[in-house]
Formats: C-alpha cells, structure tokens, sequence
C-alpha cells in the first residue's frame, strides 16, 4: 500500500521527469491574492503568472500546495467530521502550464499518472467536459480510449472554473473515480452525484480567460493549464476505501486523538467517531496557520483560527477529555507531515505551546458556557430555537463562537435564531458608541467605528514577509471617509491585509511606500 508520502512524492517525480519545475507550497495567508482570507487553491501563487503580471524561470510547474477552507465563500467547517471527504485543511496536488501546453498534454499526463503510474483500472473512470468543449469530448475518446456514454458533457456551475469574481477562468475536465455498486450514488450529471459512489479526484482547468471586474471576459497572453488533485481523496481511491478519514495519515492521528482523550475505537458510536474525526481535521488547520505566524485572536484570520481551536477542543470533551490533551497530538503530525512541511518541525513546540494555552483558556469558560446552553436550551426538543439573546451572551461573555454553540446543539437538531444574534450584537456595538468618549483628537476618533464597521480588520503579515499585495478598504482625511487622497494631501489608508507594523508595545510603526497602477504614497506611520 503505498502512504501519503509516497502517493505525494510520486505525484511531484512523474511531473518533474516530464519537464516541470517542483516549486514548494506557498504560505496559507496569500500574499499576492488580498482577495482570499487563505490559500484554498494550487493555483493560488500562480495567479498573477497566468494573467501575464509575473515572469518566472519555468513555463511548467508541479506543487502540492497546502489549503484551508474555514472561512468566507469557501467554507466547510460544519461539515468536518460528519461526512467522508469535507476537511478544513488539505493538500492539493496540481501541474501547471503557463502557455506551455494545453488540453492535448494535461490529458495524456492526467492519464498516464493514474492509468499507468499509479495503475487505477481504466473503468473505473469517467471524465466530465463543459457542455460545448468539443475540443475535450474528442481528445478523451483518442487519448483515453473512453467511449462518450462514460464523457459527460455539464454547465458552468460544474465545469466552467474560476477563482473568483475576478481573475483566470476557462472550461473544466474532471475525473471521477467509480467505487463500485456497495456505495449509493450516480455518475456525474444525475439525481444521485451527490453519493459517495463516484469520487471526483481530478480537475483539469483549461485557461483560457480572464474575469474583469466589469463582467467581461479577455484571452489570456497564452492559453495555459491549471490542474488540481486532492491528496487526501487519491490517498483514499489507491488504498481501497472511500472514506478519507481511513487512510494511513488521519489514521495515525485519530489512534493518537483516542490514546490523549482516552477512548477505545473499538464499540465507539458514530458521535465519538465523528469527534476524533474533528480533533484529527483540525490539528491539521490549527498547526499549519500556526506555524506561519496566525494566532488565535477575535479578528480576522485569528478568529478562524480560534473558532477551529475551539470547535476540536469541543469534541474532545465530548469524547471525556476535561484537561488540555489536543496539543499532546502535535508530535504525531510532525511525525507523519513534518519530512514533506519542515515549518512543522522548526515550529513544533510553538504549535505544541499554542494549542496548549488556548485549551486551558477554553476549558475554564467551557463548564460555564456549557451550564448556561444547557439551562436555556433543557424545555427544547427536536426542530426548536436557541434564542440569539443567549447565542451572542455565549459568544460575547464566554467566547463560544456563534458555529459552536450551533455544533454543539445538531445532534439534538436545535437551532439558533440567528437574526436575534445579529440583532444582540448590533444593539452591543450600539452601546460600545455611545458609552466611548475617544481621545479628543480633533473629533476624528469616532469614525473608526463608523471604519470598522465597513471594512473589519486588517490582517498583519509582517512576520513573514515585508512586501505584500493588498487592497485599499477605506481612506479617511480630517476625521471623515473620503474617496479619494489628491496628490500632496496626507490622511490615513485602511489596508485589508499588510506588512506594515502598527506602533503597539514601545514599538514605533513601520513606514515605506504604497504603490499601485497610476498612483502612490509614503507611508509616514502605521498606527493601530
């Protein structure tokens, strides 16, 4: 059987032996994307190389890149642990074309990998193609030998790929992988694809576009390919099981999730299955955000952070656990990723420290939190709602995250009312204005709330990088938001992500420059 080790490096060699150059993961907290909260995609790195911004050394890449999906428009934390593919942390596999190659060769090198390489039965596959790609319907059926009933043409919501509202697109080429009539499910294109019969493993992105903002679409310098693999559903096609949570890695680190929360696997019921399942998920999020610098906090990438923290340290007292144990699991990572990800290593006893303090700070709110849940929810039953006066007093006074307070009530199939949450937290910033007297400086100090409000925070990035591409939320001149700064006028610029040190702990703010197409600025102070 070969682990997940091995199933990555031999994904990274075929695609070195075949001209293309392995570049490392970049970091979780892009840092030439500002639209994305993390990297949640190989092609991430790549994005200004494929609209012709950025010239590298290569015109052939392979990556297996690290991705979280925990927060904004791609997120999958309720799912984690409940289903057998959804994770907040993955791998992604992917080879890349910067105008080298395209359909013709990202086919023939798709198949000869899981065909030949890694010697997957041949009907066991199936490809999806856009609805009008005859190009791809014809260079399945010659290089593939697949007859078109096992061709499925889609639509856009399927097969039509893009990052985002703006950036490279084009038509899409999935392979999906059959396991066979023991699971319920359709091919692609039916009722029933949404079953755990056929996987998909594989997405060829044909780009061809770029998205404007303006909603149209113009041709890439060169038409280029943008491919992705999850590792962890491969890992599970090559090791006879459809369930990821069973292959090698989340093996060894639910056996160590069980070992520090003390239970046995053996007679455990579906819960306690699906909270070592969580635990497991998470230690992955959680190490990796980490060790490159993100801390739990109440803003931001911070707040994803500590809302996976918490959600882990949930489940495992639910699994009986009632002292710090999560962190006792670091070391079984570092064992099982710390070869393919060194920051693991070099960052294993911050990881380790980390985990360890926020568990302990968890855990003494945690009883009291949970009484209070449990006294305002004792007369509800099945379909009933939480009221959100209480959800947000949970969030507010005893940092349950408002998802956690909602994981903790889906076994009983309660609900929470989440306009009255809403409503309780608008009432408290209300309440925060009135009651906050600024310090006098020329009256400009309220309009930060008024800031705040519009835009939320901003993210630092100074621990790893010094330069860094971001986005102007908010520019503010003589105590109000203004639209524009004129050449000569000085005011502060609101960044949704940065490198600049804010003064904060006898530390003097960073200063440098802002430049952008057509304008540009000298950063006097960086101010919190």
């Amino acid at each position: 059987m070969q682990s997940v080790n091995d199933i990555r490096s031999s994904f990274l060699g075929f695609f070195e032996k075949n001209g293309h150059e392995a570049v490392a993961s970049s970091p979780l907290v892009p840092r030439n994307d500002p639209t994305l909260m993390f990297t949640n995609a190989g092609m991430v790195q790549f994005k200004n190389v494929f609209t012709g911004l950025e010239k590298r050394p290569y015109n052939r890449a392979t990556t297996a890149q690290k991705c979280v999906r925990a927060g904004g428009k791609h997120n999958d934390l309720d799912n984690v642990g409940f289903t057998a593919r959804h994770h907040t942390f993955f791998e992604m596999l992917g080879n890349f074309s910067f105008g080298d190659y395209f359909k013709d060769e990202a086919i023939t090198l798709a198949w000869d990998l899981l065909t030949k390489e890694w010697g997957l039965p041949k009907d066991k596959l199936t490809a999806t193609i856009y609805e009008d790609d005859d190009e791809a319907m014809e260079l399945w059926k010659k290089i593939a030998g697949l007859p078109e009933d096992r061709i499925v043409r889609l639509g856009a919501k399927s097969n039509f790929w893009q990052m985002g509202d703006t950036g490279p697109c084009g038509p899409c080429s999935e392979i999906f992988y059959d396991h066979g009539d023991k699971y319920w499910g359709g091919p692609p294109g039916t009722p029933e694809e949404d079953g755990d019969r056929f996987v998909e493993i594989w997405n060829l992105v044909f780009m061809q576009f770029e998205q404007l903002p303006d909603g149209s679409r113009v041709k890439l310098p060169k038409p280029s390919v943008d491919t992705g693999s999850g590792l962890e559903r491969v890992a599970a096609v090559m090791q006879g099981t459809n369930n990821n949570y069973e292959i090698d890695l989340f093996r060894a680190l639910i056996d160590s999730a069980a070992q520090v929360t003390g239970v046995s696997l053996k007679g455990l019921d579906e819960g306690g299955l699906a909270s070592l399942r969580v635990v497991a998920d998470h230690l992955r999020s959680m190490s990796f955000l980490i060790a490159e610098g993100v801390l739990p906090s109440n803003e931001g990438r911070g707040y994803v952070l500590r809302r996976i923290m918490r959600r882990a340290m949930r489940h495992a007292t639910l699994l009986g656990s009632n002292e710090p144990a999560i962190h006792r699991i670091v070391p079984t990572l570092v064992r099982e990723m710390g070869q393919a990800y060194p920051e693991l290593v070099r960052g294993e006893q911050m990881i380790e420290e980390t985990v360890r303090l926020e568990e302990q700070r968890f855990l003494k709110t945690l009883g009291r939190g949970l009484a209070i849940l449990e006294d305002a929810t004792k007369e509800l039953g099945k379909g009933d709602m939480l009221d959100g006066v209480t959800a947000f007093k949970l969030y507010d006074t005893y940092g349950f995250p408002l998802d956690l307070t909602q994981d903790a009530l889906r076994l009983r199939d309660i609900h929470v009312d989440l306009s009255g949450f809403e409503d309780a937290m608008a009432r408290q910033r209300a309440e925060a204005r009135k009651s906050w007297a600024g310090s006098g400086e020329a009256g400009e100090d309220k309009v930060w709330f008024a800031v705040a409000d519009k835009v939320g925070p901003t993210e630092f990035l100074g621990y790893e990088t010094e330069t860094a591409e971001g986005v102007v939320t908010a520019l503010i001149r003589g105590g109000q938001m203004v639209e524009a700064l004129n050449e000569g006028e000085e005011g502060f610029v609101v960044l949704n992500q940065t490198p600049f040190y804010g003064e904060s702990g006898g530390q003097v703010g960073d200063t440098g420059t802002l430049t952008g197409e057509g304008a540009g600025a000298e950063v006097l102070d960086t101010v919190k």
